[in-house]
């Protein structure tokens, strides 16, 4: 790679806290993240070590209560520390972001007593979480999931498959929605689920274009036992409580979609400007300028985009619209950019001697995750025009 070195991105960030935050996240991402980011990914490697890191230094909780050791940082904050890890490395950043989504149910919903005795070591104990929703026959049509959980006396007995799972088969915890009641969404109820339950189990991980770092897995659930003390809010609750969670994960995915948009621009700035032809550097071609200039506009829209729907949700206003608006915009534009950067590079582009196509393989997998583009574009015409009739 050439040596020029890209320029942090120019953040305005409402506290000194919040500006100390990302210099330590900047130097964790230089130090222990991006040395290795393309030789493990390329080996499959989940980095467990540097999440410990992340852990211990107050990275993993940070939009939660600090009473129970979150950071109680704005998602304003927090999804732009998110797209400062997904810069580095994506498997970091949406490994976070998942932790986030899976600790969500317990923080948001958990009675006090729930709270005090779990979420401590969820937020800053080293552990790890996974959010368990979708299954093999229920993706997008997440109500109609199967997995059920059938009480028996002061405890539940959890028996299915979750499919998609990310950190499945390395979680500490599970939050799992499961049908408790009637068919459709008034029947699923959340419950915390231990990494080590007895019964727990998972599939050997999902071989994938990208993010070959981060596991996805199917897991199994079979006779899985659980106190009523791990069940989370109301009987029937869950899939409102899941649809809640990922209003809030749609933002941590949009965040990582430009941190990859904004890595892969980087490297096609630093290339156009070593990279010569016909005794110029190709940065000095005005097709590749322009090309270059419509890269950082779409990646300075999107982070305005999400930024917009933070500050919404920080001030507790609805956000859901905004949310999806952004994850849609925000992935849309990771795969434009890093098709764009490959193109830049040109044959090298292809090569994994450079990271600009690990960053578009990478890229596709976003408009996918928690939410395809197509559900974020039924979930924004709902709001303009209400729901579709049946």
């Amino acid at each position: 790679m050439p040596d020029r070195a890209p320029q942090p991105v120019d953040r305005q960030l409402p506290t000194d806290e919040a500006r100390d935050l990302i210099s330590l996240v900047r130097d964790i991402a230089q130090r222990e993240i991006i040395p290795s980011a393309a030789e493990e990914e390329d080996a499959g490697r989940f980095p467990r070590e540097v999440f410990t890191l992340l852990s211990d230094s107050g990275l993993l909780g940070l939009p939660y209560d600090a009473e129970f050791g979150g950071g109680e940082q704005p998602y304003e904050v927090y999804l732009q520390v998110l797209e400062e890890l997904a810069a580095a490395r994506l498997t970091v950043g949406l490994g976070v972001s998942v932790h986030t989504l899976a600790s969500y149910a317990l923080a948001t919903y958990g009675t006090k007593e729930q709270q005090t005795e779990h979420l401590p070591a969820m937020l800053g104990g080293g552990l790890l979480g996974a959010y368990c929703l979708s299954e093999p026959a229920s993706g997008s049509d997440a109500a109609s999931l199967r997995t059920k959980a059938v009480r028996d006396g002061d405890a539940w007995v959890i028996t299915g498959t979750k499919a998609w799972i990310t950190h499945g088969g390395i979680a500490d915890f599970c939050t799992v929605m499961a049908r408790t009641g009637e068919d459709g969404p008034r029947g699923i109820t959340a419950f915390l689920v231990p990494g080590d339950a007895e019964g727990l189990s998972a599939a050997v991980p999902e071989k994938k274009m990208g993010l070959k770092g981060s596991p996805t897995a199917q897991v199994h659930l079979d006779g899985v036992r659980v106190p009523d003390a791990r069940r989370i809010g109301d009987e029937g609750q869950g899939f409102a409580i899941a649809l809640s969670a990922l209003e809030s994960g749609r933002l941590g995915i949009a965040a990582c979609a430009i941190g990859v948009a904004q890595a892969a621009l980087d490297a096609a700035v630093s290339y156009a400007a070593e990279r010569r032809q016909f005794g110029k550097p190709i940065a000095d071609f005005q097709g590749l300028r322009f090309m270059l200039a419509d890269m950082a506009t779409q990646i300075e829209a999107g982070r305005a985009l999400y930024l917009t729907a933070a500050r919404l949700r920080d001030a507790g206003l609805p956000f859901a619209k905004q949310a999806a608006m952004a994850k849609l915009h925000c992935t849309d534009t990771a795969m434009r950019v890093t098709t764009d950067a490959v193109q830049v590079l040109g044959g090298y582009g292809y090569t994994a001697d450079f990271p600009a196509e690990r960053y578009m393989r990478e890229a596709k997998v976003l408009q996918i995750v928690e939410g395809t583009n197509q559900i974020q574009r039924m979930v924004i015409a709902r709001h303009l025009v209400g729901p579709e009739e049946r």
